[in-house]
């Protein structure tokens, strides 16, 4: 069934982003199509397109936003504020914005990571030693998973995630 598109919406922009980031936690970034992203905006290709040059974009774009709201939290934390707290202030900051988002990806992510946690276990690693160590290796995919797609990376995935665990070995030590 084709419905009749208005020539003009709102916050077209916005509406891009967000149906792409629903679409990417949901399905991946690699399953998701422009096609997909646009009709669950309920706007065009040419809409899109005027907006971003390609799903690429819309993802970097959606991060900026994500970046710009955990720094608005972070600015807004305590002086004093120890590192952690300070990225909570940012975590609500960022939460608020795109609650429905981050809880369908929060479920996911929470899924692999008691997945690896219980892995762990099985080891013979000691409970909280392994959720740490599994919520470490979730920070270290994601991280791997955006330095991938940054336009000037050279480096396999592996490598990324690889480097990305050994930066947060490093500063777990300064944390106090």
């Amino acid at each position: 069934m084709i419905r009749p598109v208005p020539r003009w919406e709102p916050d077209a922009r916005d509406r891009l982003i967000r149906s792409a980031l629903d679409l990417f936690a949901e399905q991946g970034y690699d399953s998701t199509t422009v096609a997909q992203i646009v009709e669950r905006a309920g706007l065009t290709r040419s809409t899109f397109f005027r907006h971003f040059p390609d799903k690429r974009d819309v993802l970097l774009a959606g991060q900026h936003t994500l970046s710009r709201l955990f720094e608005q939290g972070i600015a807004a934390a305590p002086p004093d504020a120890p590192p952690l707290q300070a990225v909570a202030a940012g975590l609500d900051a960022a939460l608020a914005a795109f609650a429905e988002l981050q809880e369908r990806d929060a479920l996911k992510q929470a899924g692999l990571a008691a997945v690896i946690s219980q892995a762990l276990q099985e080891r013979g690693v000691a409970e909280m030693t392994a959720r740490l160590a599994a919520e470490m290796g979730m920070v270290a995919f994601r991280t791997a998973h955006v330095r991938w797609t940054a336009p000037d990376n050279q480096k396999e995935i592996g490598e990324l995630g690889r480097e990305a665990l050994d930066e947060l070995r490093a500063a777990t030590a300064s944390l106090g």
